[in-house]
């Protein structure tokens, strides 16, 4: 199937994926093999932690074990499709699975863009007003804003999937990338776009502008902050982990805007499919990493994890 009359007609699509040289499919599928189970592992396996160490039941692991679900949801939309094409050459995707992976990417992926503006207000309230934290994230407050993060996920996902699946696709049924994301969508449809286009570009810029604007807003009184303390060993801590934070965020919302905020005429299939490698498997596996395993009171649980179920063995 390579052409069509219009979307009625298409019932699969053929996802190129990244790659066509035999010798380099096994290499891969090992490596994001290995990527995938340490991005599972890495965040169910803190999802658990928080849930049963009651000394993480705070603000702050609450987001963090959002934020792992959102990363295991979205990576798991993709991955495990880019494996199976990876070993074994099948890289048709039927049309409503191509549905359900982009409304479960996009779903989640943006779930996962304010849950880190979120995280970022949190260290604000915790280091800038530390005598009002309790107060300002409740319980209450804490669970609104998580559940804000997910209701706005779907409703956007809702809006990009509704319309990118109402198109003609009379072009071609072959997809220019590894999976089924918006422009590699758009650019198979012969209808107009320009209704696509202009709503990805305003809620991208919306998700993008409005949740760097919490973050860098967050970071600046954090810093101010932190350049106030008298510790420089405390002064050495808080800026390691504020460059850790910005560092994710830069690579998250690089990719983004790389990959959204740019014309279609100036979209490189090529260029995309590298960005969307980092955001949909790289990036998912080191947040774990980032914001938790060089969190001494994250590595005081695990610990403490360890030696129960040791002693549980050894009975």
């Amino acid at each position: 199937m390579t052409s069509m009359e219009n979307s009625s007609e298409v019932n699969e699509f053929r996802l190129l994926g990244l790659t066509d040289i035999p010798e380099l499919q096994v290499p891969l599928f090992i490596t994001f093999t290995l990527v995938y189970l340490i991005t599972v592992i890495g965040n169910l396996g803190m999802i658990v932690l928080i849930l049963l160490d009651s000394r993480l039941h705070t603000p702050m692991y609450f987001f963090l074990s959002n934020l792992s679900l959102a990363d295991c949801v979205y990576s798991s939309a993709v991955t495990p499709k880019v494996m199976v094409g990876l070993l074994t050459g099948e890289k048709v995707i039927s049309y409503g699975g191509c549905v359900a992976q982009m409304f479960f990417f996009v779903a989640f992926a943006s779930v996962d863009c304010f849950l880190l503006a979120v995280m970022a207000y949190d260290r604000h309230a915790a280091v800038c007003k530390p005598l009002r934290y309790t107060a300002t994230m409740t319980t209450s407050a804490c669970t609104h804003m998580v559940m804000g993060c997910y209701v706005w996920g779907v409703v956007e996902s809702a809006i990009h999937t509704g319309l990118t699946f109402r198109l003609s696709f009379c072009h071609s049924n072959v997809v220019h990338h590894f999976f089924c994301d918006i422009p590699p969508i758009l650019a198979l449809s012969c209808s107009d776009l320009y209704m696509n286009e202009i709503v990805l570009f305003i809620l991208a810029a919306f998700n993008v502008v409005f949740a760097l604007t919490v973050i860098l807003t967050s970071y600046l009184f954090i810093l101010i902050a932190i350049l106030r303390m008298h510790s420089a060993e405390g002064q050495k801590k808080a800026f390691s982990t504020c460059a850790s934070h910005l560092t994710a965020v830069t690579i998250f919302y690089g990719t983004v805007i790389f990959m959204y905020l740019q014309p279609s005429s100036s979209h490189s299939m090529d260029n995309d499919q590298m960005a969307s490698v980092f955001y949909t498997i790289i990036i998912p596996m080191l947040n774990p990493i980032v914001y938790s395993l060089r969190n001494k009171e994250v590595n005081n649980a695990f610990k403490k994890a360890m030696e129960k179920m040791k002693t549980l063995l050894n009975k």
